[in-house]
């Protein structure tokens, strides 16, 4: 079972980050995109075997009234909830853009709270999903869904279900992606919660940590999981 352990953005340098982990998860491309020429940047200064995966930007998954639009200091209008819009699919091509940039694989969309599982928002994740480039891998963390419907529209998609294992279960993926958020941002894990985290895995996948706490924890589980892997 391989299983790769990193962090959901970059807690420290770059350099320190690539001579630790082999996998990141890029926030930035949900709040705005960089440039293409940076993410090359980016791609270029990582190890050859080092992982990107990356967040679809917001305007494809939150409304223009959600917070984040204003940190990110962007203001769209008729986008969100995967609307099958101008604007939407504007946001997909930035994506994957520097989805390619990155020679990133995996493509995780995050849905806020409001985003409920609803006749009109599921047709519209059918309509954006049958429409886009389909050669990624898709992950989907929904918040507030019933089981059948997450099941039913990862399934219907192929969407690997994103889960917080210590919350929810995963429902449908051949691989697992976890994103670790901690019982509240600053909650940091120990060796007894790492250790019933490394039972909860059961298949190939990736381990993503996103507390205050991440560097730091992430590595622990990754010495956790290369010890695990010695041993058999």
């Amino acid at each position: 079972m391989e299983m790769k352990v990193g962090c959901c953005g970059f807690p420290v340098s770059m350099k320190r980050y690539f001579e630790t982990f082999d996998v990141v998860e890029v926030q930035k491309t949900f709040y705005k995109p960089p440039e293409v020429k940076t993410a090359e940047k980016w791609r270029k200064s990582a190890p050859e075997d080092f992982e990107f995966t990356i967040k679809a930007w917001q305007v494809i998954t939150h409304p223009p009234s959600s917070p984040t639009y204003k940190k990110a200091g962007i203001k769209f209008e008729n986008c969100g909830f995967f609307r099958p819009t101008e604007v939407v699919f504007m946001a997909w091509e930035e994506t994957k853009k520097i989805a390619k940039a990155l020679k990133a694989e995996i493509i995780v969309f995050q849905t806020p709270k409001s985003f409920r599982d609803t006749a009109e928002n599921m047709e519209n994740m059918r309509a954006f999903f049958s429409s886009i480039d389909g050669s990624f891998t898709f992950c989907f963390e929904p918040r507030g869904w019933s089981e059948e419907s997450v099941r039913a529209i990862c399934e219907e998609l192929d969407l690997v279900h994103v889960v917080d294992p210590f919350v929810s279960k995963q429902l449908y993926g051949e691989i697992c992606y976890y994103r670790l958020h901690g019982f509240d941002y600053k909650h940091k894990y120990t060796d007894d919660e790492l250790e019933k985290l490394l039972g909860m895995v059961d298949r190939d996948g990736y381990v993503m940590f996103n507390n205050v706490h991440m560097f730091d924890d992430a590595l622990r589980f990754k010495k956790l999981v290369e010890r695990e892997a010695k041993s058999k």
